[in-house]
């Protein structure tokens, strides 16, 4: 599941944000599924979200029936009687949801949130860290 944003050119091309459909936000506005990079070490799966204009107050992480929902909440710092004119860059509340398997240790998933990115830990269950076997002779 890797993603280019870049073409065999080198220039740089942009990606349009996807827009979630139906209702799956609880809050008013237009929500987007955030961009995600997962990562794997040998006792856990790291989770790197980018959450750009969250602040770390308006991020909720809700763990349900072994599903990790990730929302963010943006506020666009518009006044309320301002009108856009031209618009380029869309801006929409954030929300992305994870099915956990059996060998995520969910009594210990972390979170940590610097410049507009969420990092998660997700440690493996101690059946699923890989260990070395000794081999002994008799």
């Amino acid at each position: 599941m890797t993603q280019h944003t870049s073409h065999e050119g080198g220039e740089l091309q942009t990606r349009q944000k996807e827009e979630l459909q139906g209702g799956e936000g609880t809050r008013e506005g237009t929500y987007f599924k955030p961009d995600v990079d997962i990562y794997e070490t040998d006792k856990a799966l790291m989770v790197v979200a980018d959450l750009p204009g969250t602040n770390a107050d308006d991020i909720e992480i809700d763990l349900r029936e072994n599903t990790l929902t990730l929302t963010g909440l943006v506020d666009t710092g518009l006044q309320d009687n301002w009108q856009p004119l031209y618009t380029e860059y869309r801006t929409g509340h954030f929300m992305r949801q994870f099915r956990l398997g059996r060998h995520i240790d969910q009594s210990n998933i972390s979170a940590e949130f610097n410049d507009g990115v969420l990092h998660l830990t997700l440690p493996k269950a101690e059946d699923a860290v890989p260990r070395k076997i000794e081999v002994t002779t008799s």
